[in-house]
């Protein structure tokens, strides 16, 4: 936000994003509009210019997931080749078990579709204030997005990324050393396990249920039972859930007290 000309404070940015996680629990996505929603509140700064950096941030997230699924590909070629082309068959797949193509014709047809008529709707009713508040919001989210070029510490926001996903493997790694049966797995393993588990923080509230399964799933490929891989990774769920629902809920009571006692120092 630095380089729009906005300096938000370092307590109010981690009750915001630890105020995030907590709502992602129960609504995904709920999360990113309440930490806009906090942020413009206590520290002034546009909400639709927080969701471009908020959209620059999950693009990076995109990205840095890719580059993990590249890793885990190149050091598990067979393990995740195999699983990856099962999970592609079986979306696309007939009642009958045969790849189908016309689910993926219909499938592109559909976004290219919605996205001739929001092309169409602009042009037509440019003149409606809903276009022009749309309009305005997808121009906070492109100077949101453009602002990762002006960022002032480059090297340090990627030595950070990089530092944030190297926990997450080793945490993973160290999830899987906490069971018996999965003990003996390494770091590539867990690489694999936990580029497959993010898929579930996508498709569940909080990867309720599809967190556990997915790392399951791929874990089946190194000859782990489904049932001792579901249970590792329903415990490495549940130790990420009890944090964040700690943490969460101490800021939620701590964000109102920390913003009331500046506003009365300020104030004398």
């Amino acid at each position: 936000m630095e380089p729009m000309g906005y300096h938000p404070g370092f307590a109010n940015s981690f009750f915001a994003v630890m105020i995030g996680y907590l709502a992602n629990l129960a609504v995904p996505r709920l999360g990113e509009v309440l930490k806009c929603t906090i942020l413009a509140k206590y520290e002034k700064v546009p909400a639709e210019k927080l969701v471009g950096t908020i959209v620059a941030e999950r693009a990076f997230d995109v990205i840095s997931l890719g580059i993990v699924f590249l890793l885990a590909f190149t050091l598990q070629f067979e393990i995740v080749g195999e699983y990856g082309k099962q999970l592609f068959q079986e979306l696309f797949q007939t009642k009958g078990g045969n790849f189908s193509y016309t689910k993926l014709i219909v499938i592109g047809l559909i976004i290219l579709a919605f996205l001739l008529a929001l092309k169409f709707w602009f042009k037509q009713f440019a003149h409606l204030k809903l276009v022009i508040l749309f309009k305005k919001i997808l121009h906070g989210i492109w100077e949101g997005l453009s602002s990762v070029n002006k960022l002032k510490n480059k090297g340090l926001f990627l030595f950070y990324s990089i530092g944030i996903w190297l926990l997450y493997i080793i945490g993973t790694w160290v999830g899987l050393s906490a069971t018996v049966g999965t003990e003996h797995l390494g770091i590539a393993d867990a690489l694999s396990a936990l580029a497959f588990a993010s898929i579930g923080m996508i498709v569940t509230p909080g990867g309720i249920g599809a967190y556990a399964f997915f790392m399951a799933k791929v874990l089946e490929k190194s000859e782990v039972p489904f049932e001792l891989g579901f249970a590792n990774g329903t415990l490495q769920w549940f130790a990420q859930f009890l944090i964040v629902l700690i943490v969460g809920i101490i800021c939620v009571l701590a964000l109102p007290v920390y913003n009331k006692r500046n506003i009365h120092e300020s104030n004398q």
